[in-house]
């Protein structure tokens, strides 16, 4: 479900910043009768470079167009959790009149603002970017731009758990036009949708497939497909290949302090950064609570709007991993030893828990949660 504000395509105020490609009537005009404006090669290049761990601020640095390497550089910026300069970096490319950075920086833009509780802002990004799509329609003679524009739909539902608008083509069908790294990151959005749908084996088989047919390392879309795969384990109570899954994502992560994922993913993982990383990396576990407090409150004011959901919002994270597991049928003593707590402190947490959200027993959990 989108809903619709008073807005058009290029409604976006930059503080009177006007970006290198940004957009006129003209332009605007032209566009729409198909003439030859700057077309970007990729919507996200960060995403879908090639880097060893460490080398994601170098592979910004090499790309040689100057608004693709702003977005590249707003990636690595929301990455690492630095949503205030991600947000500043895209925001004078809100109207450029390329598409592809049009569509990249309206995207990047959206969730930034969602980390920094500006979710008016986030709104107007999604209908932004649906209002985009339907402009951009008629572009068949330019087959990665439509799939770029539906990674980008379907990407953007997907994340905040709503339902994909309906005029928007399967996002399987448009996977083969984009590079091989944003068509990895078009699996982990594939592969989430089938975990929403409880449909976990094939979410596990779509992730590890697209991880073995690789042909090169592509370090952030893999995380990505590492914390699905997370996510679809801990679900079928596997703790042990999750936690393989986990340490292969932090280990790509890592080097450049690419922990925003995590944050993203935190309550879907069923306790498995606190497993991993919070006596082993104290710090970057308390950087990635932060990053989860943020971005959790912003997407539930948008998903619980949208969807008149009831997925909480006052748990503290421990409050809410434990009710999460809970809500899965996991045991107190199964908890406790997942999470290295001892099963009165579980017990403790359920209790605050179920005061927060009046209620009384572990079966009235499951509205609560995340799926």
């Amino acid at each position: 479900m989108i809903v619709r504000e008073s807005s058009t395509m290029f409604s976006f105020e930059t503080k009177g910043v006007r970006g290198a490609c940004d957009v006129d009537e003209d332009a605007e005009s032209d566009l729409r009768a198909g003439a030859a404006l700057p077309v970007s090669d990729v919507l996200l290049p960060l995403t879908d470079a090639v880097f060893e761990p460490g080398g994601a601020f170098g592979a910004v640095r090499e790309i040689g167009d100057s608004c693709s390497r702003d977005v590249a550089l707003a990636e690595y910026h929301y990455y690492r959790g630095e949503a205030q300069k991600c947000s500043d970096v895209v925001e004078p490319h809100l109207a450029s009149c390329d598409p592809l950075i049009r569509l990249a920086s309206c995207w990047l833009y959206g969730y930034a603002n969602l980390a920094l509780n500006r979710t008016p802002l986030t709104r107007k990004a999604i209908v932004q970017v649906h209002e985009m799509f339907e402009d951009l329609s008629f572009c068949a003679s330019r087959p990665r731009l439509m799939a770029s524009a539906i990674l980008v739909e379907t990407g953007s539902a997907t994340l905040l758990h709503l339902p994909v608008p309906k005029d928007i083509p399967p996002l399987a069908m448009a996977m083969c036009e984009l590079p091989e790294g944003l068509r990895l990151f078009a699996a982990y959005v594939n592969a989430h949708r089938l975990y929403l749908r409880g449909d976990h084996a094939a979410s596990i088989g779509l992730a590890e497939g697209s991880l073995a047919f690789l042909t090169a390392s592509h370090p952030i879309p893999e995380i990505y497909v590492h914390l699905v795969c997370v996510m679809n384990y801990m679900s079928l109570r596997q703790a042990d290949k999750a936690r393989e899954h986990f340490m292969a994502a932090w280990e790509l992560a890592r080097p450049d302090g690419l922990i925003e994922p995590f944050g993203e993913h935190h309550g879907l993982m069923g306790g498995m950064l606190e497993q991993c990383l919070k006596h082993d990396w104290p710090d970057d576990f308390k950087r990635i609570v932060d990053i989860t407090y943020r971005f959790a409150y912003g997407w539930r004011r948008i998903h619980n709007q949208a969807t008149s959901s009831t997925v909480a919002d006052t748990l503290s994270t421990t409050q809410f991993t434990c009710a999460m597991l809970a809500s899965r049928s996991w045991t107190n003593k199964e908890i406790a030893e997942h999470l290295g707590l001892s099963a009165s402190t579980v017990k403790t947490y359920l209790s605050e828990a179920y005061a927060k959200l009046g209620i009384t027993r572990r079966c009235q959990l499951a509205p609560f949660m995340l799926k």
